[in-house]
């Protein structure tokens, strides 16, 4: 678990360092020095980091449930074979987090 939250920290660091030059577009020569805003005035690598956060923080947390509610139903079917129908709900359940991330994230992107 702990690799786990290290690994994360790194990525949202890397990509906090990184992400404004990714996004980055030409521009005309006497605005080099300014920040690209949307029409809100929010930083557009930002909105986009904020947007992937919303994404990958909810995958993440969603393979965690996964894993663990998939072990624990490999050994309710292997006791009770009839429970096939509750542990394909149950497994389905976290995908949820995913889309609810995914609709986060096209709010962050298009209506802040």
């Amino acid at each position: 678990m702990k690799k786990i939250v290290m690994g994360s920290l790194l990525v949202g660091l890397y990509i906090t360092i990184f992400a404004h030059p990714l996004f980055a577009e030409e521009t005309a020569p006497h605005s080099d020095t300014t920040i690209e805003k949307s029409e809100k005035g929010h930083s557009i690598g930002f909105k986009a980091i904020a947007a992937a956060l919303a994404v990958g923080l909810s995958a993440l947390a969603s393979g965690l449930a996964q894993a663990r509610i998939g072990a624990a139903a490999a050994g309710a079917l292997a006791e009770k074979p009839e429970l096939v129908g509750s542990v394909i709900i149950l497994e389905a359940i976290p995908e949820t987090m995913i889309i609810l991330g995914f609709v986060v994230a096209v709010l962050i992107i298009f209506v802040l």
